[in-house]
């Protein structure tokens, strides 16, 4: 609803905020490593995250309980994303595969391998048909979610793919990388559309605005654009 901020720490705490006040609502324990990741279910009700102790957990973002663990991945967990549906969790590690989770019963309903190297990021669609991951290996690629198909390896980064995202129309992926860059692809086509260049240190982050006409990007160079 735009009101709450949900912020996973190198210091294994999730923390829930009040977007408005700035005021600490909740703190979240339980992880023994890093929270790499954390996505807020699209109901507003749960959080999942992911960490550095190969696991993801699923909180409720009211009482902060720690509704369930995850354990399946045999590496760091760097990404979770939620489903628009708020039934299917996906996560990337660095065990260099995907897995897909029922929320509800916290069941591992596939694991999707193909990546070459860790699995930095994962998104799923608008649609909640397909997801999208990016590698260390530089590559990304989509994924159809219910067969565990790979339906098409995007190519052109030249460093570890940090950060993806798809557009709320869901025809477009934004990725970011070590090489500086952010480029804009079709997803149908695999096609590079565009690549933005003008950071000057490695870009981590990237989000794009629900009109689809706006990217943000974090860099190592201090500098959002």
């Amino acid at each position: 609803d735009g009101n709450t901020i949900a912020s996973g720490s190198r210091d294994k705490s999730i923390k829930i905020w009040d977007k408005q006040s700035g005021k600490c609502l909740n703190t979240l324990r339980g992880h023994s490593d890093s929270v790499e990741s954390v996505a807020i279910s699209p109901c507003g009700k749960t959080i999942a995250s992911g960490s550095r102790d190969k696991s993801i957990k699923i909180w409720d973002i009211q009482s902060g309980e720690c509704l369930k663990t995850l354990k399946g991945h045999s590496e760091w967990v760097h990404s979770v994303a939620i489903s628009p549906d708020g039934n299917t969790i996906a996560s990337g590690s660095r065990d260099k595969s995907i897995k897909i989770w029922d929320k509800q019963s916290g069941k591992c309903l596939n694991t999707l391998r193909g990546h070459s190297d860790s699995v930095e990021s994962v998104a799923i669609s608008p649609c909640g048909k397909t997801i999208a991951s990016g590698s260390g290996g530089g590559t990304i690629k989509v994924w159809d979610i219910q067969s565990g198909e790979c339906l098409n390896t995007l190519e052109g980064h030249s460093g570890y793919v940090n950060s993806v995202t798809i557009s709320q129309c869901g025809k477009t992926i934004v990725s970011v990388s070590y090489d500086k860059s952010i480029k804009i692809w079709d997803k149908q086509s695999g096609e590079c559309l565009n690549t933005l260049e003008g950071h000057s240190g490695y870009v981590s982050s990237v989000a794009i605005s629900p009109d689809g006409k706006t990217i943000v990007s974090g860099s190592q160079d201090s500098t959002i654009k």
